[in-house]
């Protein structure tokens, strides 16, 4: 079995998110140029949170956000402080744009998802385990 593992110190490391991001009552407000410009806002905060942005697309509705992380990252600061940038950001770029679609200052949803992900499926983690002394 074959990783892409990161190296620290004294440490070896493979630590990949997927969080899900759903804009506010589910609105279509998405566009393929905003999420762009969602990009280009989340790759302004990777250095100060030692994440490395791999992918970001989606839907209408929601975002899909693939990064790579440090065991120092603050997942929880990290992901709401995106949020947070991203919604300003998009508010202050696309108002007049929004104003049908959504209104007071809320972007995103509250909640979120976030998962995490490996370079292997379960299923073969867990036989890769279970054949360790085979």
């Amino acid at each position: 079995m074959s990783y892409d593992l990161d190296l620290g110190a004294h440490l070896t490391y493979s630590l990949r998110y997927h969080p899900i991001l759903t804009t506010k009552y589910r609105r279509g407000v998405l566009t393929e140029e905003r999420t762009q410009f969602i990009h280009e806002v989340i790759s302004g905060f990777t250095d100060n949170y030692s994440v490395e942005l791999t992918n970001l697309d989606g839907e209408d509705d929601h975002a899909h956000i693939l990064f790579r992380a440090k065991p120092i990252t603050d997942l929880v600061k990290f992901i709401n402080t995106v949020k947070g940038a991203i919604a300003c950001r998009i508010r202050n770029e696309y108002a007049d744009e929004l104003k049908t679609e959504l209104w007071r200052d809320s972007f995103w949803d509250d909640s979120y998802c976030l998962i995490s992900t490996e370079q292997v499926s379960l299923d073969m983690l867990k036989q890769y385990v279970e054949n360790q002394r085979e």
